[in-house]
């Protein structure tokens, strides 16, 4: 699978200052630089409204809670518009990046203390089809990471090297495996079907509960689709009759492959289709 070729944004919020892309510049002694000490957010902008915006916005104040960093992210959501217009997006479909990392202070292992967050903000243009007719093959692979993924860390090696185990294999996403069972992907979270019930792994600190993945469980429940919270074990993949990959640029992917065992041929199963036009009717929901 050849990979996608990204441009730098026009614009970069960092520390209150709206800066051109080569301007914007950060301490080598950031934390966020030395040990990946930050978490991150990505959102959507659809026909001018971000999808579900408060959902990520609570998922970031949340994920900074749990690592002890006081920042006041309000200086990122007040700053969004006019961010957007300096980046030729006012009136465009784009993703906007969040990241808020400790901040710069001598390197050590422990929290410093009295140092300010570095807040960091770019929005680059993004329009998501209707639906994502991509048929995805996926890998599997024993998960080597740390035991809080519910954490949206900015210290991502782990992911980065399962998604380029998955590149180098001509495959779009790599599944993790925990205890057996499987957990969630490197930049998405995935679901399996089997007998019409839909299956994904229970939240906790061995997934990101992905804010994608909230709103399918939330359209399985308005449409009478029975859900168990429960990890597949990988032993049973070929037990499973469809299978799907649910992100914010992903929304919903059929899964097509899993290490060679094919789901389908031309065509995805009909709980994922079905899933699939529920999102499409969200949003484009007033």
């Amino acid at each position: 699978m050849s990979q996608i070729k990204y441009k730098y944004p026009a614009k970069v919020f960092l520390n209150g200052e709206i800066l051109d892309a080569g301007d914007a510049k950060i301490s080598v002694f950031d934390r966020g630089f030395i040990f990946g000490d930050g978490v991150y957010e990505v959102m959507a902008r659809i026909d001018g409204r971000f999808f579900y915006r408060e959902a990520h916005l609570a998922r970031l104040k949340w994920c900074l809670g749990q690592i002890h960093i006081k920042a006041d992210i309000s200086q990122l959501e007040n700053a969004i518009p006019e961010l957007l217009a300096a980046s030729g997006l006012a009136e465009k479909d784009c993703l906007l990046y969040m990241q808020v990392s400790r901040g710069t202070a001598p390197r050590q292992h422990s929290y410093p203390q009295k140092i300010r967050p570095t807040l960091m903000m770019y929005a680059w243009p993004k329009t998501l089809a209707g639906i994502n007719t991509t048929h995805a093959s996926v890998l599997t692979i024993e998960d080597y990471r740390w035991s809080r993924c519910d954490i949206k860390s900015t210290s991502l090696l782990g992911n980065v090297m399962a998604n380029q185990l998955a590149m180098e294999n001509d495959c779009y996403e790599t599944l993790f495996i925990r205890d057996g069972k499987i957990t969630e992907a490197s930049h998405c979270n995935v679901f399996f079907v089997k007998d019409r019930i839909v299956y994904t792994h229970p939240r906790g600190p061995l997934i990101l509960d992905g804010i994608t993945r909230q709103v399918v469980l939330e359209l399985c429940k308005q449409h009478g689709m029975e859900v168990r919270l429960e990890g597949i074990p990988s032993k049973e993949i070929d037990k499973m009759d469809e299978a799907f990959l649910t992100g914010t640029s992903t929304q919903v992917m059929a899964i097509k492959e899993v290490d060679g065992y094919r789901f389908f041929e031309r065509q995805a199963g009909p709980v994922t289709q079905k899933l699939q036009k529920a999102f499409l009717e969200l949003k484009n929901a007033p």
